[in-house]
């Protein structure tokens, strides 16, 4: 097609490599694939920016408002109004000075961004990965007012999008599922040699909402009644959550886990973790908008028990190998774990067969032709030159 490549404007509040900061690093390959230019504007500085910058995104790092529940509270709401009022000079400069064609909200958590590309006259596709189903319904409903005003959403479950829609039914028109799009290994992953205690791994933030404390109350039940496993815990505690950090340790200095759990810290291989691992936990207490880890361990063939909750079932709906838990019951946790250690040849063997099927089906090409298609329908016909421009290389 002829005419200058489309401009799009990408706005996430963070730069880690969690789940919905690796959505992000795919939607700005998906930009740049489609002949696009993309411009990154993120919260704080971190891994995703030089990710982002290979990707062939320019970026800009600078203060993002942050949505969160915290922020419902009068002197949350006044904060948050004070860092929104100085922002939006600031980024409605940055608007009129780029003039892009689309921006892409990344979360429902910096909706400045939302109100004001639309205020500017500029469509907003905003791609939901949140779904606080546990907040009291004022708090929901506040929290996603401002997605009234996007042109276009995109939620990564089901289960967000029946949460999104329950606070706000009109939204339902305007937004459809895109499943969370994960790269696999780079090859087969054959299951850990047999003999020696049973490699048990959990991934993901060391948090109370997501399990962690859970896992290890099953873990002590199962190695008391005689089970040689051992536990490797791969994630960091965030910021805020100090107290909850001071509280694992303290779980940990327990002697039933001495020389049987491991603590790794943030490490984003974590297929060389699957690789040694017999069984992924994921024993999320609170509703999960969707299950990234989960869909990992899938790929690697490795079965899984997931916690019954949230969007977590479709990350492993038709998986022959994952087991549903009841959330936040370690008894019923530790009962799954050695139900699976004592079938755990026939599970690997399920596991690796269904690991292919799974490929296709979070294929990251699938979900960047989703995010495509997503800032198309959010661009006035008149306006569309993509696909078919050639990559500008964030240029």
């Amino acid at each position: 097609m002829s005419g200058r490549p489309l401009r799009v404007l990408l706005v996430h509040p963070g730069a880690g490599l969690y789940g919905s900061d690796r959505m992000l690093l795919e939607a700005v390959r998906a930009v740049v694939a489609a002949g696009s230019r993309a411009l990154l504007v993120v919260g704080e500085d971190g891994p995703l920016v030089e990710l982002a910058r290979r990707a062939g995104a320019r970026v800009l790092v600078r203060p993002v408002p942050v949505l969160r529940k915290s922020a419902l509270s009068p002197r949350g709401l006044l904060g948050l109004t004070g860092r929104s009022a100085v922002s939006a000079a600031r980024d409605g400069a940055l608007l009129r000075r780029l003039r892009p064609d689309v921006v892409y909200v990344s979360t429902l958590t910096v909706p400045t961004w939302v109100l004001l590309a639309r205020a500017h006259g500029v469509p907003v596709v905003c791609h939901v990965h949140e779904a606080e189903a546990q907040a009291s319904a004022l708090v929901q409903r506040a929290l996603a007012a401002p997605l009234l005003a996007a042109t276009r959403l995109l939620v990564n479950s089901e289960y967000s999008r029946t949460v999104l829609t329950r606070s706000w039914p009109v939204l339902a028109a305007r937004s459809g599922v895109l499943p969370n799009g994960v790269q696999g290994p780079a090859g087969p992953v054959p299951p850990p040699p047999a003999g020696g205690p049973i490699r048990l791994l959990y991934v993901g933030r060391l948090s109370r909402r997501k399990g962690v404390l859970v896992a290890l109350d099953a873990f002590a039940r199962v190695l008391a009644d005689g089970l040689d496993a051992h536990l490797d815990l791969v994630g960091d505690v965030f910021g805020e959550h100090a107290d909850f950090g001071a509280e694992l340790a303290d779980r940990l200095r327990d002697s039933v886990f001495e020389g049987r759990v491991t603590v790794h810290g943030f490490d984003p291989d974590v297929y060389a973790h699957l690789a040694r691992t017999d069984l992924l936990l994921v024993p999320s207490v609170l509703p999960e908008p969707f299950g990234n880890t989960a869909v990992e361990g899938v790929l690697a063939g490795r079965p899984v028990l997931v916690s019954d909750v949230g969007g977590l079932p479709e990350a492993v709906a038709g998986v022959p190998s994952a087991r549903l838990v009841p959330a936040g019951d370690a008894v019923a946790l530790a009962r799954a774990l050695v139900d699976a250690a004592a079938a755990l040849p026939d599970l690997q063997e399920r596991a690796a067969e269904h690991a292919p099927v799974a490929a296709r089906r979070f294929a990251p090409e699938r979900y960047r032709a989703g995010v495509v298609e997503g800032l198309q329908s959010a661009i006035p016909a008149r306006s569309r030159r993509w696909p078919g421009e050639r990559p500008v290389n964030g240029r």
